[in-house]
């Protein structure tokens, strides 16, 4: 009996596992290949969800805060009972919410009474209904901005609700809400080829694209948060919220994980990665399918099961050739004795080499001069869906060009028989048998016999049908993401505008109103100089509007040079009436009158006007000794430091990196968006924003800015 353990066996043992091993590291190697690919198109995608999310609440972040102010709103929670003025409340809230794209907005008295409603007219009305118990509401009448995704308790409909309280001189005497419907969101999500799913903090789904997990939690809910649920009617009157049938594994080489669950009563698996977003509490998470993975890591199984064949066969017909040699040799003297032997040995090389054809991938096709298909391989027989009898003696047209090419592959065709193919290949298009189209890659060289003749044509044919659909998915992924960061572009000029707008419009409307008082007095001359002022701030808003488009398209810019002196000067002018209203002094402090900067006037204005405006605000409860600011400019190295410090109570340590991040804000009435313009204009013109404490109290706000050449 042979030994297992003879050297020669050891070596095949330690090939065939060198093999194996091969073949396994190839497949898991593609399979994280594939997986890191998966991940990067979940996390652009859910960039592209969260960007929708987070336009569609900032679209109407403002519309509570500035209805809120509206005369009307105020007066009506003063006299609640005024019919004339809660219809014209009613057809206020109605205009906004028509123009804006809200569900909803209505107004609630400190006692959670609705008192108006933009659906005041239809059998839905919230107006008389009580949302006293509702969380927003809570939030709103202490002070706080309220928010909260609920069903509603009077339509019984879903929707995002955004809470500002209403202030007046006496005091918040109610409350301003706005209701976002998210259902067109979660329908296009259903339209979607993978599921999406938002949840809230405690695991609950409320938002998703398979309506079969709609309230159903990722873990148990603790008692105490269902009796806060109930409580506030979050959910209507669910009292229970089952556990979702999902079955999840973590990877450690990507953040996301593996994700299987019940889709129309068939387990499938998911790639899924989850995206929080803090502000609103909510967790998002997107799905792709696992079956590109699963494909990648047998593909890659094939290839190498592939190439180490072909390794073993180059190895094999080597040692062939080197056998074949030493008969050839030992022919020589036993010539008769060995003819039989080496005939055997070429019929099984022949049949060897017939095995290696047959076990291609790539579909083999080989023709004589005039075109007859003389021999193919399973391959391409399996690539056209036509047995071999069926193609052998075949000449053009093949059964298996396609209908609508036929003029192309007969042109291909001849080119290929004269010789004028193109070296690097060409693309075609074939019609399987069954009807389905297939893309293929076609290469063609002569085929040249033993004695050096051309004896016809030999095909390569690879089907590239795979590669051409995931290259049509990755330029619709690309649009689709190019149309979001448009989104996303659009929303931030609309913030800008509405925030740098706030204060001319503002003043317009102080002007209007004297203007009116004026009007019915015998004061013409301070008639005239109210409707100046109107006419100065109207210019000013036109200037600002045609600013912002400057900072969208730096092209449009109005760059010139200017003295510092003067735009500090005239930044003051501007702020005077607030700064003796507040009784506030500002102290002007400049090293070099002579100067210059090379820069946009009226935006370096708006940037004073609104960290002199910021300080005033920041020292409005300090005694009045203390109500000073100095606005100073010196030469540093080659520019020009303006600072503005102030004696307020500072900005607390844990909020100093956060005051130029957009809709960051200390104040109860503010946007957030102040700073934030600051500093893109200030870099705009090339200088940089910053921000420190004063060691005895107040904080210290300075750009810089290139001198002028």
């Amino acid at each position: 009996m042979p030994s297992l353990f003879k050297p020669h066996h050891w070596r095949r043992w330690l090939a065939l596992a060198a093999a194996l091993v091969l073949i396994v590291v190839s497949g898991k190697w593609a399979e994280q290949r594939e997986l890191q690919a998966k991940t990067l198109t979940l996390r652009q995608a859910s960039a592209a969800h969260v960007l929708g999310l987070r336009g569609l609440v900032e679209k109407h972040d403002f519309l509570p805060y500035a209805a809120a102010r509206h005369p009307d709103v105020q007066n009506l929670l003063h006299t609640p009972h005024d019919a004339a003025l809660q219809a014209r409340v009613n057809h206020y809230f109605a205009g906004l919410q028509t123009t804006t794209g809200a569900a909803a907005l209505f107004l609630v008295d400190t006692a959670g009474l609705t008192l108006a409603a933009s659906n005041w007219n239809l059998p839905s009305s919230f107006v008389g209904q009580s949302y006293h118990q509702r969380p927003y509401f809570e939030d709103a009448v202490q002070g706080r901005r309220g928010l909260f995704y609920g069903l509603g308790l009077t339509t019984g409909q879903s929707g995002l609700f955004i809470a500002e309280p209403v202030h007046t001189p006496q005091g918040i005497l109610g409350v301003l809400v706005v209701k976002i419907s998210l259902e067109p969101l979660e329908r296009s999500w259903m339209r979607g080829a993978y599921p999406v799913v938002l949840r809230d903090s405690r695991g609950i789904v409320f938002l998703s694209a398979i309506p079969d997990w709609l309230f159903q939690s990722t873990k148990p809910v603790p008692a105490a948060d269902l009796q806060w649920i109930s409580a506030h009617s979050q959910y209507g009157a669910r009292t229970r919220f089952d556990i979702l049938p999902w079955k999840t594994a973590t990877s450690s080489d990507t953040p996301a994980f593996v994700l299987q669950a019940p889709i129309q009563g068939r387990n499938t698996d998911f790639l899924a990665l989850d995206t929080p977003l803090p502000e609103l509490g909510w967790t998002l998470t997107v799905t792709e399918d696992m079956r590109e993975v699963h494909q990648a890591r047998r593909l890659a199984h094939v290839l190498a099961t592939l190439a180490v064949a072909l390794l073993l066969l180059g190895v094999l017909y080597w040692r062939l050739r080197d056998r074949r040699f030493a008969e050839q040799q030992a022919a020589r003297l036993e010539l008769e004795h060995r003819v039989e032997e080496r005939t055997r040995d070429l019929q099984e090389a022949h049949a060897f080499r017939q095995a290696m054809e047959d076990s291609l991938l790539v579909g083999m096709r080989a023709r004589d001069p005039e075109g007859k298909i003389i021999y193919v391989n399973p391959a391409l027989c399996a690539m056209v869906g036509y047995s071999r009898e069926e193609l052998m003696g075949r000449r053009p047209p093949y059964p298996y060009w396609h209908p609508d090419d036929l003029e192309k592959q007969a042109r291909e065709s001849d080119d290929a028989l004269q010789g004028r193919a193109a070296p690097h290949g060409f693309e075609s298009r074939i019609r399987h048998k069954d009807g389905h189209d297939v893309i293929t890659m076609v290469y063609t060289a002569p085929l040249i016999d033993a004695a050096g003749v051309r004896r016809g044509w030999m095909s390569s044919v690879v089907d590239i049908t795979a590669q051409k659909q995931a290259e049509a998915r990755q330029r619709d992924q690309e649009v689709r993401l190019q149309r979001s960061a448009r989104l996303a572009s659009v929303g931030e000029m609309a913030s800008t505008l509405a925030h740098e707008l706030n204060q001319p419009l503002m003043a317009l409307s102080n002007f209007a109103v004297a203007a009116r008082t004026l009007a019915n007095c015998d004061a013409p001359e301070l008639l005239t100089g109210a409707l100046d002022d109107i006419i100065e701030q109207a210019k000013r808003a036109s200037e600002i509007v045609k600013r912002v488009r400057a900072l969208i398209n730096p092209q449009r810019a109005d760059y010139a040079s200017l003295a510092i002196d003067s735009v500090i000067a005239h930044a003051e002018t501007l702020l005077k009436p607030e700064l003796d209203r507040y009784g506030v002094t500002l102290q002007l402090v400049s090293s070099d009158t002579t100067a210059q900067v090379r820069g946009d006037r009226v935006l370096l204005e708006q940037v004073l006007v609104n960290l002199i405006h910021n300080a005033v605000q920041a020292m409005q409860d300090q005694p009045r000794h203390r109500r000073a600011i100095v606005l100073s400019s010196e030469r540093a190295g080659p520019g020009i430091r303006i600072a503005v410090s102030d004696h307020g109570p500072g900005i607390p340590a844990d909020q100093i990196d956060q005051v130029f991040a957009p809709f960051f804000t200390t104040k109860p009435d503010g946007l957030g968006l102040g700073l934030n313009i600051c500093r893109t204009i200030i870099e705009a013109h090339g200088g940089s924003l910053t921000v420190e404490n004063r060691a005895d109290g107040g904080a210290i706000f300075s750009f810089t800015l290139p001198t002028a050449p």
